[in-house]
Parts: C-alpha cells; sequence; structure tokens
C-alpha cells in the first residue's frame, strides 16, 4: 500500500490537473445528448470534430493532387502565388493535365507570330518603358451614349466587386495601391465607397439593392447623394449598377447589427445597432424600361459611363433590354456578366452551386441576344468568373469579352489560402474579415506591391500569347482561335462551332492611339532614374 501511495505522490500536480479536466470533460460528454459521437465515445469523440475542422487545410496540402481542388486547385494557386512574388512561375518536363479532357481549352498559336518592333512598348527589350505590360480595352466605355466623361480602362484585367466589410480595410487598401501602381480600375463592391477605396487607383462605384451611400434612412436611393459623391471623387470612372451576382443571384444578403461599426455605418448610410437587409430587388425601378431610364438619369446627373452587373438565366428581360435599346437607342454603357462560379461572398450552397449559369454559358447567351440586333459596338462587354488565369483570360477575349474582372485570383495575389472561411470572419489571412487582430498580419504596403506584380505577370502571359497567335492585341483573338477538347473522341471544336456565333470584330487602331487617348485611365507616376 505504501508503495501505492508512494507513487501517487510522485505524480506532478498538472498530471492531477489534467486528469481531473478529462473527466469531467468525460462526464459531460456522458451526459449531454447534443452528440452522439461524444456520448458514445467521450474524449475521443473530440477528435472527430477537430479533424472535421481541419480537413480541407489536410485535403489541401497532403491528400489533394496539384489538378485536383476547386475552385483554384493547387497549380493554378502556386501559379498566381509565384507570380505575385516575382519568382519562378514556370514548368517543367511537360504539362501534367490531360489535353484529351472533355472541355480543355487548346489556344491555336500562328505559324509565324507577331513580329513586335523594337520600338514597341511590349517589346522584350523595353522592359522599362512605363507601359511596357499595358493592355489598355480596345473601346472606350460611354462613347456611343456620349457620355460627358467618358472612359478607357487602362488596363483589360481589374479588380472586381469586392465591398469593404466583405474584406478588411487592410486588403481593399492593398488592392486600391496595387491597382494604382499597375493602372487597372478598383470596383468598390456594393458596400459603397469607402477611406479604402481612395489611394489613387481608378474606382467602378458599385451599386446594388441597398444604395449604400447614397441612399435615405428608409433605403431609397437618393440621386444628389450620388452626385455629391461622384464630385467629390474624380477617381470614380463609372457607376455600376449590381442585378444580381454569381454566387446568389436574386437574394439579397443581411448585414447583422452586430458587425456595423461607425466607420461602416457613415460609409453605406445605415444605423447603428440595426440589421440592414438588403432585398433582391430594387425599389428605384420595377421593371426592364423603368431600369434604362434610371441608368439614363444616373448617367446625365453624374457624366459618367453607367452599366449593369447580373448573373444569367432566364433571357425574357435580356431580349427586352435589348429591345428597348434599339427602340430608343439609351441603355447601359457596359455590361458586367457574372459567371454562376464565381463569388467572394458567402452564398447559401443551393445558391452558390446550382443558381444561374456558369460563365461561358451566361456570357455566350446574353453576348447573341445583342449580337443579333446590331448592339456589340454599343457595348463593352465585362467577364467576370474565374478568369484570371492567361489561358482562361484568352478565351474569354476570343467570345467577345472587351474586360475582365477577377476577384479571387486578387485575394490570392495577396495571401489567400483558399481556407474558405470568407463566411464566418475568421479568415486566418486577415483578407476576409473584420477581426482587428487577423487583419492587422496584412502590410498594404507588401501586399499591393504583390497584386501589381501578379497583374503585371497576368499581362505578361496574355500579350505572350496574343503575340504567339499573330496578334498585337486580345481583342482581335476571334471564335476560331481556341478549340475546346470533346474527350475520348480524340476531336476538337472551335468556340465558333461549340456555342454557335462568331464574335463581332473589334475596331482596333493600333497599341499607340489607345495610349494617347484622352479618356485613358489613370496610373501612379512612374518614377525616372536619378
Amino acid at each position: 500500500m505504501e508503495t501505492v501511495w508512494s507513487f501517487l505522490a510522485s505524480v506532478p500536480v498538472w498530471l492531477y490537473i489534467i486528469l481531473a479536466i478529462a473527466a469531467i470533460i468525460a462526464l459531460r460528454d456522458v451526459i449531454q445528448k447534443k452528440h452522439t459521437i461524444q456520448h458514445n465515445f467521450p474524449l475521443v469523440g473530440h477528435f472527430r470534430y477537430m479533424i472535421e475542422t481541419i480537413g480541407p487545410e489536410l485535403r489541401q496540402y497532403i491528400v489533394a493532387n496539384n489538378r485536383e481542388e476547386l475552385p483554384f486547385n493547387r497549380r493554378q494557386r502556386s501559379w498566381i502565388y509565384a507570380s505575385s512574388k516575382k519568382e519562378n512561375n514556370y514548368q517543367g518536363f511537360g504539362t501534367d493535365q490531360n489535353m484529351q479532357e472533355a472541355g480543355y481549352v487548346l489556344i491555336k498559336p500562328a505559324m509565324l507570330p507577331f513580329k513586335v518592333a523594337a520600338s514597341h512598348s511590349h517589346h522584350v527589350k523595353n522592359g522599362k518603358d512605363p507601359d511596357h505590360y499595358t493592355i489598355p480595352s480596345a473601346k472606350v466605355i460611354g462613347e456611343y451614349h456620349q457620355r460627358k466623361r467618358p472612359y478607357r480602362p487602362r488596363s483589360v484585367v481589374n479588380v472586381s466587386a469586392m465591398s469593404y466589410g466583405s474584406l478588411s480595410a487592410r486588403a481593399i487598401e492593398s488592392l486600391n495601391k496595387g491597382s494604382y501602381k499597375f493602372g487597372n480600375y478598383h470596383n468598390t463592391g456594393e458596400g459603397g465607397l469607402s477611406p479604402y477605396h481612395k489611394y489613387g487607383a481608378d474606382v467602378v462605384f458599385n451599386m446594388g439593392t441597398s444604395y449604400f451611400g447614397v441612399r435615405d434612412d428608409d433605403g431609397n436611393f437618393v440621386m444628389e447623394k450620388l452626385v455629391k459623391l461622384m464630385q467629390d471623387n474624380p477617381s470614380v470612372r463609372m457607376i455600376e449598377l449590381k442585378l444580381s451576382q454569381g454566387a446568389k443571384p436574386g437574394k439579397g444578403g443581411v448585414l447583422p447589427a452586430s458587425k456595423i461599426t461607425a466607420e461602416i455605418a457613415e460609409i453605406r448610410g445605415v444605423p447603428i445597432g440595426k440589421d440592414v437587409v438588403s432585398p433582391p430587388y430594387h425599389s428605384a425601378f420595377s421593371d426592364v424600361r423603368g431600369m434604362v431610364d434610371f441608368i439614363e438619369q444616373m448617367a446625365a446627373a453624374t457624366g459618367l459611363p453607367v452599366g449593369i452587373k447580373s448573373a444569367v438565366g432566364k433571357t425574357d428581360m435580356w431580349e427586352e433590354l435589348a429591345e428597348i435599346m434599339v427602340e430608343t437607342g439609351k441603355g447601359p454603357d457596359f455590361i458586367t456578366i457574372d459567371g454562376g462560379e464565381g463569388g467572394t461572398g458567402a452564398a447559401p450552397p443551393s445558391f452558390a452551386d446550382h443558381v444561374s449559369l456558369p460563365w461561358v454559358f451566361a456570357f455566350s447567351t446574353v453576348y447573341k441576344i445583342f449580337q443579333q440586333r446590331n448592339l456589340n459596338d454599343r457595348i463593352t462587354f465585362i467577364a467576370s468568373g474565374k478568369l484570371g488565369l492567361p489561358a482562361q483570360a484568352v478565351m474569354a477575349f476570343a467570345m467577345g469579352a472587351d474586360v475582365i474582372n477577377v476577384a479571387r485570383e486578387a485575394m490570392l495575389s495577396i495571401g489567400c489560402i483558399q481556407a474558405q472561411s470568407c463566411h464566418t470572419n475568421r479568415c486566418p489571412t486577415g483578407i476576409a474579415t473584420n477581426n482587428k487582430w487577423l487583419e492587422s498580419g496584412i502590410d498594404p504596403a507588401l501586399k499591393s506591391e504583390r497584386f501589381s506584380n501578379y497583374m503585371t505577370t497576368l499581362a505578361k502571359e496574355i500579350i505572350e500569347i496574343t503575340h504567339a497567335s499573330g496578334y498585337e492585341h486580345p481583342c482581335q483573338f476571334g471564335m476560331a482561335d481556341v478549340d475546346i477538347s470533346m474527350g475520348d473522341n480524340n476531336k476538337t471544336i472551335t468556340l465558333s462551332d461549340n456555342y454557335g456565333y462568331l464574335k463581332t470584330i473589334v475596331p482596333y487602331p493600333g497599341l499607340p492611339a489607345l495610349l494617347h487617348c484622352e479618356h485613358l485611365g489613370a496610373r501612379a507616376p512612374i518614377e525616372k532614374p536619378a
């Protein structure tokens, strides 16, 4: 007996404390009825939930292969990470993809590539040229409708709609500073124009059903507030009227009172201490003709190009919009098509997985509606939906996109690890959260540089693929320049045969004419060597 007491006395106190805590947890597990696993397997059952919690990370880094994950596989993420850090993003020993897989994109190079003159800003030897990797849009947005301030985006690839609130202040600041450095525009998302969107980049003011920043206390749109906001912020170059988004079309959001800080309340024009419910529909108009009138009123009052953003499903209202544009000569200056596979915002799985068409089907459907009525020369088509990788971007240009918006790719470039916890306010990288501790890990000076590096590399590869295909500008790509693999039957099919149309030819006056356009977007001044 003395031996037993001697042994017990030799056990450290901390071990008794641990055993006591374990006993209490085990007793609690047996008594509770909420979790069957924990009841049947006290203590051990907790490991099931722990492993389930870190399951995505285990699969991401240990289990899944390079091409297996969604929405972005490891190879795609690695290319973005390496590009943003100016590291080696090349690939050795050939492709690891199955090029016979159905739907695989195959870009056709020319026998003789486009010959770049030694004086050309895109020539490989002109790396110090301020426009070395600049690809302006071939179209001037708002020119057809004679807006007072038409706009030619300096870059054909830009930042898509992501609000301050869904993204942290430092993440928004990083993207805006990086956008200013590279020269692309930065879409505010529907959360309003925040101070973090004001570091110099061109801005697209996105306006959803709650009219954040330009509303009264009851959520109604106020034109005077919009006009003043645009006058006070000349960096805003376009207004985007959001009808729906790819992640959750036809569904409004809820901003809980707990997340409404004094700053967010001021930016969005909402009360503190009260949930804000965004309706799925607009109150400023009730039909397509009313929407066209609303667009024209905003354009007349602000002088800015005004467009719409929407996911795509039924086509009857798209047909009606096109008919009204033919009849009146009025309508949106640009149309942003959001693919159903996109979305940085939180959404019910039923919406994110099943509601609205993927980008390729959505875009081809809408493009043909306006093409059949000879309207495509009036509209700039903006594409959004996993297009921030070179091959996907080229395919979009070949299908008729004039400009591309990227969201998640931009997030990856500033450190996102695809934890898919955007909806929890616990984003481990501080990007999609308002948690100040998590957000403090973001250094805007560093992350803005990385975003600019990513955009530069993306533009570089788009330019190189364009030249390899025999063109100077991606607007020159056509539907016959890209094939899609049909799978195991050893056949490919052109985009035109697959989607049933030929892209409308975009007039292209040459790169110098685009770069010297008076409506060209801004960028940070290039520092000249001393």
